[in-house]
């Protein structure tokens, strides 16, 4: 049995018997509630201070995999959170997904005519995950995630206070959009996936955009107090956007849209 079940067992009892004593009249003239309260919230207080002395434990890593069935082609939405989030290729001829997921998967696999449709969540940890908190796991919530390189995708992306690394360069990524907070995300495109559409929101985040050799990008970005570096020789700035020279003939090209509040964005 885990320590969490243990001690929280512990205070049940507890608070028990001293209702049970002041149900049979032992504790008379004593408010019963006046004890409870006090001792439960000493109880959470001393459990939380015993998490953050000893140290957290780690979360359980489970792998697991999503079939392809046949499809086509695939929508794909990852709702991550915090924690470190890397994804890439690697998924078999025959899979979608496949990768470790630590905190557990859950997800939901739709087809829709020959489109495979995949929402991808952390596993609801419920009530223990209350009472035996995350207490400063770096790397309790780290998703390593592999995607099958030949089905063209629609990939979105949902992160909190996370650190990611999204290396699509294998991929065939038709769409990517990426909402985030309080993050760090490095990302680099396809190489060979023909137009890419490119749509990112972001809050107090840094971005880095990699664009590979031979792909063309037309760029805008908008920020409110971010810093917006983009690489002038290969995307020379022309009006309100930043645009290759070969853009409009280009085999492979990425439109790119940044909307981002406080941090930095890079595109190189």
């Amino acid at each position: 049995m885990r320590s969490s079940n243990l001690f929280w067992a512990f205070v049940l009892i507890l608070v028990g018997i001293v209702l049970l004593l002041g149900n049979l009249g032992i504790l008379a003239g004593v408010n019963v509630w006046g004890i409870i309260w006090p001792l439960v919230l000493m109880a959470f207080g001393g459990w939380v201070l015993y998490g953050a002395l000893v140290g957290p434990g780690a979360l359980e890593v489970e792998e697991a995999a999503i079939p392809l069935e046949g499809a086509a082609r695939a929508r794909v939405k990852i709702s991550h959170g915090a924690g470190r989030l890397t994804l890439g290729a690697g998924a078999g001829a025959d899979q979608l997904v496949v990768g470790k997921f630590g905190g557990g998967l859950d997800y939901r696999a739709e087809r829709q005519g020959d489109r495979l449709n995949v929402k991808m969540h952390v596993r609801d940890r419920g009530w223990n995950f209350i009472f035996a908190p995350n207490w400063g796991r770096t790397g309790g919530l780290d998703w390593a995630v592999a995607l099958n390189k030949q089905a063209p995708l629609e990939l979105k992306l949902e992160t909190g206070a996370s650190q990611s690394t999204v290396d699509l360069s294998e991929l065939c990524v038709t769409d990517l959009k990426l909402e985030t907070g309080a993050s760090e995300t490095r990302i680099a495109l396809p190489v060979n996936a023909g137009f890419t559409r490119v749509q990112i929101h972001a809050g107090a985040a840094a971005v880095e955009i990699s664009v590979p050799g031979g792909v063309a990008a037309r760029i805008r970005a908008r920020g409110g107090l971010a810093k917006i570096s983009v690489d002038p020789a290969r995307f020379p700035h022309v009006g309100d956007i930043y645009e290759s020279p070969d853009y409009a003939t280009a085999t492979n090209k990425a439109d790119i849209d940044i909307e981002t509040g406080v941090g930095s964005v890079s595109v190189r």
